[in-house]
């Protein structure tokens, strides 16, 4: 583990949310011998459109307590429930809303794990945080200054770098991620050693804090039923297209209108759906599964095509206005008329796919080496420089 040196008489406060990533994560501070406490926060408490099965918070609550116990640490929670709906719920809302696909797990760690935890985390006490995320931090020097680096996960199948593309350095420089070097059989099988209550617990699911819901249901707290037509695009609409030759051409997307295609059912609301998204159309007799290819919130229209190669799910680029690129590293920062190779994400465990990035005036033109499914407005995409995640930004 990684973590720069850490001196051993720091408190660290780890977050313990019940699950058995951070339960390990406290074990492994405390037998490196550092000051460790525990901080459950309770963060959703509304159980509207949560599916039956999944664990509410007194329960997570109740495995944290357990786990800290065991490892005989002190155990502090706290109620961040209305900072939570304000920072992160309400916006995935508005999100929806708009016809944009937000990604609530990266703003929870941006605006509550990494600052409104961390906050918490200082009021006890704590010099540093520590949470059960599956990646790495290191530090180097630029331009004299210390610079905090965050890597992927040695395990790649479980690699969170990119749920933390949103957070700055101030923030990075603070926190530790003890499972960093180990993979999740490892976690698993430490956990069962120790006979930790976590053990055997399945990974939690769905929204951050929330957990797995009927996304319709969930959103229908907000956003009201409204009736649409479902508009089917056939796949040689393409054929006769002028190709793209401009980087505004090749990373915005084709304006649909109605006429384009021809109708073939309804649907409660435009703001359901997500690009690329196959169930809840209930249209069948096709040869092939439909998938949602645009959203109209204006017109209150879904735009689908049939089948999972249909060029309507595919973009060969994408566009960050400039006030939504987050750099990690602002020493790596891009000018305007600079253009760079690089890797990058625009969905969790999503294979990092090459792509060269283009800094305007305007913002980041991102183009691949290879067309990308299913490219959401609102999503985030992040971009690496081999292991090291240099930045993000939401998709226009």
């Amino acid at each position: 583990m990684n973590n720069s040196k850490i001196p051993i008489h720091k408190k660290i406060i780890v977050g313990l949310s019940g699950g058995v990533d951070s339960s390990v994560a406290a074990y492994l501070l405390k037998k490196q011998g550092y000051d460790v406490e525990a901080l459950f926060m309770k963060n959703w408490h509304d159980t509207t459109g949560v599916l039956k099965g999944d664990c509410p918070w007194d329960d997570d609550m109740m495995f944290a307590e357990m786990v800290a116990d065991k490892l005989e640490i002190p155990f502090h929670h706290i109620d961040l429930s209305k900072e939570y709906r304000e920072r992160v719920v309400d916006y995935m809302f508005n999100e929806y809303k708009e016809g944009r696909t937000p990604n609530p797990d990266v703003l929870c760690n941006r605006e509550i794990k990494f600052d409104l935890f961390a906050r918490e985390a200082r009021r006890l006490g704590g010099d540093m945080v520590a949470t059960g995320h599956y990646c790495r931090k290191e530090e180097t020097i630029s331009g004299g200054k210390t610079i905090y680096r965050l890597l992927a996960g040695v395990d790649k199948n479980k690699d969170q770098s990119y749920f933390l593309c949103q957070i700055s350095q101030k923030q990075l420089s603070n926190a530790i991620f003890p499972l960093g070097n180990i993979t999740k059989p490892e976690v698993r099988k430490i956990a069962s050693e120790l006979d930790l209550a976590t053990a055997k617990r399945k990974d939690s699911q769905g929204i951050c804090f929330v957990g797995k819901v009927d996304l319709p249901v969930f959103l229908q707290q907000q956003l009201a039923i409204k009736k649409g037509d479902t508009i089917e695009i056939p796949q040689g609409f393409y054929d006769n297209l002028k190709k793209p030759d401009s980087l505004e051409d090749i990373t915005k997307e084709y304006p649909y209108k109605p006429h384009d295609g021809i109708k073939i059912g309804e649907h409660n609301g435009a703001h359901f759906f997500t690009i690329g998204q196959r169930k809840g159309l209930n249209i069948g007799g096709k040869t092939e599964p439909l998938f949602v290819i645009d959203i109209d919130t204006n017109m209150n229209i879904i735009y689908t095509g049939m089948g999972k190669s249909h060029t309507g799910l595919f973009r060969k680029g994408l566009f960050v206005k400039s006030d939504e690129i987050h750099w990690l590293r602002n020493d790596q920062e891009m000018k305007p008329g600079g253009n760079r190779k690089m890797l990058a994400r625009i969905r969790y465990r999503q294979p990092l796919q090459e792509a060269t990035l283009h800094m305007k005036e305007e913002g980041m033109y991102i183009v691949f080496a290879k067309s990308q499914r299913g490219v959401a407005r609102g999503q985030f995409v992040a971009w690496y420089d081999g292991e090291e995640l240099i930045g993000s930004g939401v998709i226009y």
